[in-house]
């Protein structure tokens, strides 16, 4: 390879430059500038993107986006049966075996691209995306109640409730991260060269996207699909890793679910739309 050799700037640069171009194509532009560089890190993180980040793997902090906790319970009232009210919690009501998983009030965003901007096209204002275990943790807080004496809720569901436009927001870092990166190696070309090479890339991939080695070590840029009619609420699943530190169990006090009961004749059943990837 010779200097010359690292092909595909000009069309990144227009890609990224252009939001009428899908995100998920000036990604791809990356993924062939990285190959010609032969930047294995840099290959590495396009593709994360475009396809999703796997359960496993560390999420750049940009994928991690605020995000209420929920539940939904079907409130058996004399003479009536009230399903879908949603109240929103505090991560210190979570159950231990949750807390200890490292749920709280951020929701991991791991979804390729594509799907994400697919997520914001329909239109929606919310999305819910269900954590790991969320069935066992709703069956384990209701057996809490149970236990408390409170037999007049169940609780169908856990989830967060993500805003829409943060979704949104996460393209659009990685989309000033992709100009950016554009804009690094733009800056180490002399005038009149006309292809970055192999050192301006890396050096622009560590200065943008904090990512090193390209000569094979690890890089250091630390999904299942929702779907909705337009104006609902779409679900999803979410892969999560484990991480950190357990808190102390939930307040044991049935307050919230006295609140809930005397707000249940006027609640809003919320439907909840089937899933489909």
């Amino acid at each position: 390879m010779t200097t010359s050799d690292v092909r595909g700037l000009e069309r990144l640069e227009h890609a990224v430059l252009d939001d009428n171009i899908p995100l998920a194509t000036a990604l791809r532009q990356c993924l062939m500038l990285a190959g010609y560089a032969q930047h294995r890190q840099l290959r590495g993180w396009a593709l994360k993107e475009l396809e999703g980040y796997p359960a496993a793997d560390e999420l750049p902090p940009y994928r991690q986006v605020p995000a209420a906790l929920e539940i939904e319970a079907d409130l058996y009232l004399p003479g009536q049966i009230v399903r879908g009210n949603t109240q929103r919690i505090s991560s210190g009501q979570l159950p231990r075996p949750a807390r200890d998983r490292g749920i709280g009030e951020s929701a991991p965003i791991r979804q390729g691209v594509k799907e994400l901007e697919a997520l914001v096209a329909l239109g929606n204002r919310t999305l819910r995306l269900s954590p790991p275990g969320s069935a066992e943790y709703a069956l384990l807080m209701t057996q809490e109640q149970h236990q408390l004496g409170n037999d007049a809720s169940t609780i169908t569901s856990l989830h967060w409730d993500v805003s829409v436009a943060s979704i949104a927001g996460v393209l659009d870092h990685i989309r000033t991260h992709l100009t950016q990166f554009v804009a690094e190696v733009r800056a180490s070309m002399p005038a009149g060269q006309q292809n970055p090479n192999p050192s301006q890339i890396e050096s622009a991939a560590q200065q943008a996207l904090n990512i090193t080695g390209g000569d094979g070590s690890t890089f250091h840029i630390v999904a299942p699909t929702a779907k909705a009619d337009r104006g609902a609420t779409a679900s999803a699943n979410v892969n999560e890793p484990t991480p950190p530190t357990p808190q102390p169990w939930w307040h044991r006090t049935s307050v919230i679910w006295s609140a809930v009961a005397a707000v249940a004749a006027v609640a809003a059943v919320i439907a909840t739309v089937v899933v489909s990837k």
